[in-house]
């Protein structure tokens, strides 16, 4: 392979805002993150809720904030991301 043929494109990653419920396990944070969708059958609008382990060294997010998390490799088996902002 060439070098005009080997391009260095990093893949997007997925990523989710929600609020911190918990923050009392160690370099851990659990993130709601809320959607809002509709149902198939029913048409009616419904909130979901999903949540995410995310790995957060030194625990800098308290409980009630903001948080946006981002995919990464699996740190350990419930935490595949980590909080960025």
């Amino acid at each position: 392979m060439t070098a005009a043929t080997t391009t260095d494109t990093k893949a997007k990653r997925q990523t989710f805002t929600g609020t911190v419920v918990s923050s009392k396990m160690k370099d851990t944070t659990v993130i709601v993150v809320s959607r809002y969708v509709k149902h198939a059958k029913y048409h009616k609008f419904m909130t979901r809720r999903t949540k995410i382990a995310a790995h957060d060294p030194g625990n800098t997010k308290k409980e009630g904030e903001q948080a946006t998390v981002e995919s990464c490799k699996p740190v350990s088996k419930r935490k595949s991301f980590r909080v960025i902002a």
